[in-house]
């Protein structure tokens, strides 16, 4: 799921893949902003085939919150 997902933010938001970690923050370490973010659950639940819950999001802060998200719902 790591890997999937590190494809969506090179790809889709042109990060650096050099600057993403299990540990990067989403904000502070890759620049992602709330309309980034919005665009970024958009392409996982498409992607994936899930519905990401609004309340849910505010538990991404890291790409770890993230990855370990999507794998509870695959």
């Amino acid at each position: 799921m790591y890997e999937k997902f590190v494809e969506l933010l090179v790809e889709e938001l042109q990060i650096d893949r050099d600057d993403i970690t299990m540990d990067a923050d989403l904000s502070n370490d890759l620049g992602i902003n709330s309309i980034e973010l919005a665009d970024l659950v958009m392409l996982c639940e498409d992607k994936f085939g899930i519905e990401i819950q609004d309340d849910d999001i505010r538990q991404f802060s890291t790409v770890r919150d993230v990855v370990n998200y999507l794998e509870t719902l695959k």
